[in-house]
């Protein structure tokens, strides 16, 4: 498939205001293009850089259909979008990565049926329709798994680990659902992401994998590069991610999430079908960040420098880092060389809410990481130890 190829001038369609959102228009409106939101307000992360922004929701067709001629190509920043939204302005305007992709990472049976047909190793897993159902599957995962909504999660929402000792019965009753996922637990050392890229020539690119530490099931730290990370895995974490990306004739970005399990193996865990919060050091680390791979590959344009110049880290900024943040506290920060500040325009801190993050870089990625803790420290965030 070949996309047709806009220049600078051109206006980019985005659905979703989120910072996800503000930092593809960022990235497009540094390069001479227009930026258009979808889906929310003009004081949403996004929507405060935005040309225009439509605030209606996702299947009002109306309002799709006249948001459709003011873009020449949509995008979208997070998977929680209406599959019938994507199909809906396909027919008004191109839109990437395209419905499939989307509707298998916002279904976890549809995503994990989906990689294996393909050969790609995942945790072991069961469609679970009842109590009775439930019990006999954590009995074959013998006695412990992970029980997950097939939709609508994120950050450890949706989940939840269950034994054979629970009264499962009412563990399946407070899940409310009538359709659920359940996985076998993986042994694993240590979490990991890639960000890829794929173009309308066929074209995959590849970030430097991440290593990525989480706490209370949020992202915390993303390390790239990592000594934990083995060249043989580098390199199946690429070919993992270029089968994804050829299998969805995915033009765009995505990120794939692994298990390192402690034979020195890989197992998905998730694929999410935009850019993702492992991949934020790009930005600051690369020459062309993962937003504008974004831009370039649904703009027809050719990939970007993604070699990385320098170990990096990043460091999630949450509403929690964020209490006792002073005008003072934070000259503190900015006085640190190497530490980038980059902050989502997010009016209200709460617990828990992604609010920015720091990108570190250092001559090792070690040295980066103690410098970026400091900077959080410095906030007047105690840090939380990683679990």
């Amino acid at each position: 498939m070949t996309t047709k190829i806009l220049s600078p001038g051109s206006r980019l369609g985005m659905l979703g205001g989120g910072q996800l959102g503000r930092m593809f228009g960022q990235a497009a409106r540094r390069s001479g293009y227009g930026f258009v939101v979808f889906g929310d307000p003009s004081d949403s992360p996004a929507g405060q850089i935005a040309d225009r922004t439509f605030a209606a929701g996702f299947l009002d067709e109306d309002a799709l259909r006249e948001f459709a001629p003011t873009v020449d190509v949509v995008s979208y920043e997070q998977e929680n979008i209406p599959v019938r939204t994507v199909e809906f302005l396909q027919q008004f305007v191109p839109v990437y990565p395209g419905p499939e992709l989307l509707k298998a990472s916002q279904h976890r049976l549809l995503e994990k049926t989906s990689l294996r047909s393909i050969g790609i190793p995942t945790a072991d897993f069961l469609r679970i329709t009842s109590a009775e159902e439930l019990a006999k599957g954590v009995e074959q995962f013998d006695g412990d798994a992970i029980l997950k909504t097939v939709t609508l999660g994120y950050d450890g929402k949706g989940q939840a680990r269950v034994r054979s000792s629970q009264d499962l019965n009412a563990v399946w009753s407070q899940f409310r659902t009538s359709e659920a996922i359940l996985e076998k637990v993986v042994d694993f050392a240590f979490e990991l992401s890639i960000v890829a890229s794929r173009f309308s020539n066929g074209e995959c690119r590849f970030y430097s994998p991440s290593v990525n530490h989480h706490v209370n099931h949020i992202l915390d730290v993303s390390i790239s590069p990592s000594p934990l990370i083995s060249a043989k895995q580098v390199k199946e974490a690429q070919e993992i991610a270029r089968g994804i990306l050829e299998h969805f004739h995915v033009i765009g970005v995505l990120c794939v999430e692994f298990f390192a399990t402690r034979d020195g193996g890989l197992v998905v865990n998730e694929i999410a079908p935009r850019p993702h919060n492992s991949g934020h050091l790009t930005m600051d680390a690369c020459r062309s960040s993962q937003f504008e791979q974004q831009f370039r590959a649904i703009c027809g344009l050719p990939s970007g420098d993604v070699q990385q110049r320098s170990p990096a880290v990043m460091i999630n900024l949450l509403g929690d880092h964020l209490m006792n943040a002073t005008p003072e506290r934070w000259a503190s920060v900015f006085e640190l060389p190497g530490v980038f500040v980059h902050l989502y325009g997010k009016a209200e801190a709460r617990i828990g809410r992604k609010m920015g993050h720091l990108n570190v870089l250092a001559e090792t990625a070690e040295a980066a990481e103690s410098l970026g803790h400091e900077a959080r420290r410095r906030l007047g965030f105690v840090r939380t130890p990683i679990e």
